[in-house]
């Protein structure tokens, strides 16, 4: 029996998106390159962004020995297992996926795509870790495959970047996002919500940098504390305290509202490790942070986009816009 959709939802989900170009679920498989950062090798700091440990926001599978096609057969054979998939995106998280020399980073990327139920690259990374050279392969795989570029911005404003160590500026992300923009990329910026010292109208203000850009998805990460970073010692410390659930849900349905209703959703709140989060505890019960925030979108009677004006489209239930069909018209050779 042929798989239904998911009903629309009051935000622009990226399962319903991935349907629609695939026809079927797609999962997205993590991967550990090994690579670095340069907040981290010393090129910037070699201390890293304030939340960021050792891992680099990964699975910590490349230190383990286990390289990129041993960690996509383990996540293929696990998601087919539990959720019935057969395709998958290949997910590049850990640190800057597009840090390294530009043979180095093919060799990854076409590993990956030498599997036939991968449909896709994602490639997490810094606005200030991009090359033309770098781009124009990431456009070239875009004839035979989806590609996601994922940046991160963490916040619009510049003394929040400061705060937290990020080692670029808001405009470093804004040049970045329109050197890759036209490409055929699929253009992602990560933002954190309960940064230190921002206030509800800042983290608002950055849905609105967002909204002026040519973004086509955001990832929204709640900012929690984890063990062995510097953010932990800060905690300790007694100066910084993590947003409560409550204020978050309030904040992350106020973000929905801002942002353009084409932009699809990817994230809603962060996936800590248990045996590392420090706090808030809440946020390891990632179904109850679901349910609040849909719950609260239903009581306002809200949705994405809202605070916006209209669009003569209806996007939450008709997914697939002109211009997002990013499914090649033919599988690619990879020699």
């Amino acid at each position: 029996m042929k798989e239904l959709p998911p009903s629309p939802p009051p935000y622009r989900r990226l399962s319903t998106f991935l349907f629609s170009q695939f026809g079927e679920r797609v999962q997205k498989i993590t991967l550990d390159a090994g690579l670095s950062c340069p907040n981290r090798d010393g090129k910037i700091s070699h201390d890293g962004c304030l939340y960021c440990n050792d891992r680099g926001s990964g699975t910590g599978a490349a230190s383990q020995g286990k390289g990129i096609t041993a960690q996509l057969q383990e996540g293929m054979e696990r998601l087919h297992r539990r959720y019935g998939a057969n395709k998958f995106i290949a997910y590049f998280q850990s640190f800057s996926n597009t840090y390294a020399p530009l043979a180095q980073l093919r060799a990854l990327y076409e590993e990956a795509l030498a599997f036939p139920e991968v449909v896709g690259l994602s490639i997490g990374t810094r606005p200030d870790c991009l090359t033309e050279d770098i781009l124009q392969l990431l456009s070239d795989y875009t004839r035979t495959h989806a590609i996601w570029l994922e940046l991160g911005l963490q916040s619009a404003h510049d003394p929040t970047l400061q705060r937290i160590k990020r080692g670029h500026d808001a405009a470093c992300f804004a040049r970045a996002i329109h050197q890759a923009a036209g490409r055929g990329l699929h253009l992602v910026a990560h933002v954190i919500l309960g940064l230190p010292g921002e206030s509800r109208a800042e983290m608002l203000a950055t849905a609105e940098f967002l909204a002026s850009l040519p973004v086509d998805g955001v990832k929204i990460h709640l900012l929690y504390v984890a063990r062995s970073t510097p953010l932990a010692k800060v905690y300790h410390s007694g100066d910084y305290q993590p947003l409560s659930l409550e204020d978050y849900v309030t904040v992350v349905v106020d973000f929905l509202e801002v942002l353009p209703p084409q932009m699809v959703i990817h994230r809603l709140t962060g996936d800590p490790h248990r045996g590392e989060l420090v706090a808030p505890n809440w946020c390891l019960d990632k179904a109850q942070v679901l349910t609040r925030i849909h719950q609260t979108l239903a009581q306002r009677g809200s949705h994405q986009g809202k605070a916006r004006p209209p669009l003569y489209i209806d996007i939450l239930t008709n997914p697939l816009l002109p211009g997002d069909n990013l499914v090649p018209l033919e599988r690619p050779t990879i020699e």
